[in-house]
């Protein structure tokens, strides 16, 4: 039986709330091996072929499915089961190879991507991480080639964050199968072929492999959604669903871990597809500014137009660099990613939607026409600050997490304890309130190119004050600290683009390296430009846990809540 692994592993994000930077972890910048930058190359090239030449997204959206034909086509040509190893019919590729491959899903549509991605990054990932030989050679072959598709069976009616608490139960019989009862919703793929389910027994919680046609398994209706039309998001109901003992993965007690390590494998290839998305949006805005022409000039020529598609350039460099930074945590090994991952599924998610925003603005009422492209992905893409983790609380997992590793630095606080904060967002012990009197020496992140001195400089820098504040918040408010969410917010804001900067820096410094600092000139620009947006964003975040208008929101939300609404006339 698979276990899973419970190795104890550095982790970047936490090293810097204790004020630390660990450049062995992120210097030098990962790139693909030899052996298989053809392979990915291959990929990418057959995927761009057939979305762009024979798929049509908007035929999907109207027949409610990408389509099955679709689906056989991307088998055949192992698109369907990237990651899988090549000995069960996949292509064997690393998690950057996989991420590079689903940027090209995100260009052309957000609803196929969020299909492969619900089949490939959470469905069939806990069969490829925690199967054993047996579960792999029954499963995989049929995942990989697309004759089946999975689905990653976790959020129930009752539950959705709170993912510890789960109500569909499992009772374990005499002769090691499972009885199944519970409900699940908002399950992708929840009508197809094999379900990665979660559920809690007397042993604890488990992951249990239950295969379409199961007697007791129904599904539907079916979700009407906003976006992502072509996506079949389900009910899926248990009704004293036997489930064979070889059906479990791992072992009982496991499932929980299962589900969140899973979902943090998961993320990252949205911040790809989202990345190949906006430079889609960028595209179009380039093509329509340019020929679109207002008082005798092109739009493009305008500052204000200009300044958009600046942005998104930019945005577009710093979110790929921290997305291929942390698949390459991931294909390294040796490192925990759980933080980097939630931290690059907000970063993408939140700056897709605000690229979304400028391209559309810059399209004027172009873009507000239906049948618009960007009319569809404004559609599609809301719901990515949403599911795989709420961005909210995806910010309080990384800084209680951050919270946790450095109250158990502080020698005198020893007693200070954060419980697991994947379960309950955390529990903190009582310990002795005081100001921070020491300072910390800035660490230089090692490796950097002389050229970005001053942004290696500015990032050594807000660690210390990153460290420093999480100190501060841990000593100013004890227990509580796991209850003041807007300080959770500032601190996984400023850590998140603390790392954004490192992933870039990282990234130019490559760049400069392999290319010299003259071929390199723009890339350099929009890398110092990136970082130094990023560098006043986090100041400002940092500042925020001292001076702020915490004290006024608290008063105004209780007095809205009492009222039931607003309450002031004229």
């Amino acid at each position: 039986m698979a276990t899973v692994d419970r190795t104890v592993k550095p982790s970047f994000t936490k090293s810097l709330f204790l004020g630390s930077v660990a450049s062995e972890l992120v210097m030098p910048y990962p790139t693909f091996a030899e052996n298989e930058k053809n392979r990915v190359a291959a990929a990418v090239a057959s995927a761009r072929q057939f979305l762009t030449e024979e798929y049509d997204p908007w035929k999907a959206e109207r027949e409610g499915w990408v389509g099955d034909d679709v689906i056989r086509e991307l088998g055949d040509r192992k698109l369907t089961g990237l990651f899988i190893p090549e000995e069960y019919g996949g292509l064997g590729l690393s998690q950057s190879g996989y991420c590079r491959v689903m940027e090209e899903f995100g260009r052309v549509d957000g609803t196929l991507s969020v299909v492969m991605g619900v089949h490939q990054s959470i469905g069939t990932k806990p069969l490829f991480l925690y199967g054993t030989d047996d579960q792999k050679a029954r499963w995989l072959p049929d995942l990989a080639a697309g004759r089946k598709l999975a689905a990653f069976v976790l959020t129930e009616p009752n539950v959705g964050s709170d993912a510890y608490n789960l109500e569909t139960w499992a009772e374990r019989q005499s002769d090691g199968s499972w009885i199944l009862n519970g409900e699940k919703r908002w399950i992708g793929n929840g009508d197809k072929d094999v379900l990665t389910v979660f559920a809690r027994s007397d042993l604890g919680h488990v992951a249990l492999i239950v295969e379409k046609g199961t007697e007791g398994l129904s599904t539907g209706p079916r979700f009407e959604t906003l976006g992502l039309k072509a996506n079949h998001l389900q009910r899926v109901h248990f009704n004293n669903v036997r489930v064979p003992a070889e059906n479990l993965l791992g072992e009982p007690g496991d499932g929980f871990r299962i589900a969140m390590n899973t979902l943090n494998n998961g993320r990252m290839s949205m911040g790809t597809a989202i990345s190949g998305g906006m430079k889609r949006f960028m595209e179009l805005s380039i093509e329509h500014t340019t020929k679109r022409q207002q008082f005798g000039r092109p739009l493009i020529d305008f500052e204000l137009v200009e300044d958009k598609i600046a942005w998104m350039n930019t945005q577009i460099y710093g979110l790929e660099s921290t997305s291929y930074l942390t698949t390459g945590l991931v294909d390294r090994g040796n490192a925990d990613f759980s933080l980097e991952s939630a931290m690059t599924k907000v970063s993408s998610s939140d700056t897709g939607w605000y690229a979304l925003n400028r391209a559309f603005q810059v399209h004027g009422g172009e873009a507000y026409m239906a049948d618009h492209p960007l009319s569809k992905a404004m559609r599609d893409f809301r719901i990515f600050p949403i599911f795989e983790g709420s961005n909210d609380v995806m910010r309080a997992f990384v800084a209680l997490n951050g919270l946790k590793a450095l109250s158990e630095a502080l020698p005198d606080v020893a007693s200070l304890r954060i419980s697991d904060p994947t379960k309950a967002l955390g529990v903190i012990g009582p310990y002795i309130a005081g100001r921070i009197s020491r300072r910390l020496r800035p660490e230089k992140l090692v490796g950097a190119h002389a050229a970005l001195a001053k942004q290696t400089t500015a990032v050594a820098e807000q660690t210390v004050q990153l460290r420093d504040h999480a100190e501060a918040a841990l000593r100013k408010y004890g227990k509580k600290v796991q209850e003041k969410q807007l300080v959770q917010k500032r601190l996984a804001e400023a850590a998140s683009g603390i790392y954004a900067q490192v992933a870039v820096i990282s990234r130019a410094s490559s760049a400069i390296a392999r290319d010299g600092l003259a071929e390199s000139r723009d890339e350099k620009i929009v890398a110092i430009n990136f970082c130094k947006r990023a560098e006043r964003e986090v100041a400002r975040q940092l500042r925020g846990l001292e001076i702020n208008d915490d004290v006024h929101t608290k008063q105004i939300g209780t007095a809205v809540r009492a009222a039931g609404g607003y309450q002031y006339s004229f």
